[in-house]
């Protein structure tokens, strides 16, 4: 049987006596506890949570390995009993260790506080392509463009200016896409875009899941940056805003793309929140089926019918992906194209219920 490596999401230590980063909670000062907040190793630092595991199995039954934040390089142990917790910490506080690459742990005791409405990242398997998702219209093209390609692109976007967000820097080409209220200004129109991006404009034009008759003249480009940990929050691009094909082209790292259809129809955000919070988590996973799929860097992805006009999406906020057992850390940046065609008039889709042109 192998041993436990995720348990409760995006647990909170509460540590007890100094210990622990300004991040966590410091009230209720915790005397002991079956739990035990480890920081200076995870998966961040080259550690699976089944090698810290069994490090801490010589001192009792663990019940599981958590992170403790985004970091990746601080977990919670959770044991059965306090005495196995007592132990540990006695036996490896403040000492290098010989079997997590010599890395000296700093423990303190924790309590685990899971938040009972968050969504369990690890329930949900990580597809490598598209057709595993099962969802109608979504496509996926791994090297899409070449390295030398990649390169170009990403220094041409380097030489322009970039408009910083609360946590991401975009650029927009054709139209401006305005995050106030989600939609463009058709009669701002900001010029053709740009030569560097014709060759992907002319692949994309024969892209193989695409009839001969599907229209490609896209006219909108978002060039979006993320550092490490930023993602997005749960979305439909707006109906009214854009036609029904998306493209979005990863560049320089990778990322978890999760895709959500919800029961109710469209996910709304909390009044006057960004589509950079990290609010995906703030929901009862019951209410809607969930996807997820892993995008390489210079891959193409397309969102088409169902999928672009039915199904959220969204990029979680690590900093660390699990990709079937295997532990990505992200780049120091993810730069990401989407392309698109402004819509000039309402949307008349079969997707009423996720529609804002028919509610």
């Amino acid at each position: 049987m192998g041993l436990p490596r995720f348990g409760p999401p995006n647990p909170k230590a509460v540590v007890g006596d100094d210990g622990g980063d300004s991040k966590t909670k410091k009230t209720n000062r915790v005397i002991s506890s079956p739990n035990l907040y480890v920081a200076n190793c995870g998966p961040a630092v080259g550690i699976s949570h089944d090698t810290i595991a069994s490090v801490f199995a010589s001192f009792g039954h663990v019940k599981g390995v958590y992170a403790a934040d985004g970091s990746g390089a601080r977990v919670i142990v959770c044991y059965d009993d306090e005495n196995c917790a007592a132990a540990a910490l006695a036996a490896l506080h403040g000492r290098s260790c010989p079997q997590l690459a010599g890395r000296t742990l700093h423990i303190r005791y924790s309590v685990l506080q899971p938040s009972p409405t968050t969504v369990n990242s690890s329930s949900v398997q990580v597809c490598l392509s598209a057709s595993e998702t099962a969802i109608p219209g979504l496509y996926l093209i791994p090297d899409f463009v070449t390295p030398h390609e990649e390169q170009e692109l990403l220094a041409a976007v380097d030489a322009n200016p970039w408009i910083s967000l609360a946590k991401r820097r975009v650029q927009h080409y054709g139209y401006q896409f305005c995050y106030q209220i989600r939609n463009v200004n058709t009669k701002h129109h900001l010029g053709a875009l740009p030569s560097f991006v014709s060759p992907v404009l002319e692949r994309v034009s024969s892209f193989p899941n695409l009839s001969d008759t599907t229209d490609v003249s896209l006219d909108q480009l978002t060039v979006n940056e993320y550092p490490p940990g930023v993602g997005l929050s749960p979305h439909i691009d707006t109906h009214s805003a854009f036609e029904g094909l998306i493209f979005s082209l990863s560049l320089a790292g990778p990322c978890i793309m999760e895709f959500r259809r919800y029961s109710q129809g469209a996910w709304l955000p909390k009044p006057g929140s960004s589509i950079d919070t990290e609010s995906e988590t703030q929901e009862n996973s019951t209410n809607f089926s969930r996807k997820a799929i892993y995008l390489p860097p210079r891959s193409m992805l397309l969102l088409s019918g169902e999928a672009r006009y039915a199904w959220h999406h969204y990029i979680p906020h690590h900093k660390i992906d699990i990709v079937n057992d295997s532990v990505i850390k992200r780049s120091s940046r993810r730069v990401s194209f989407t392309l698109r065609k402004v819509r000039t008039g309402p949307c008349q889709c079969q997707y009423p219920q996720y529609c804002d042109s028919q509610r």
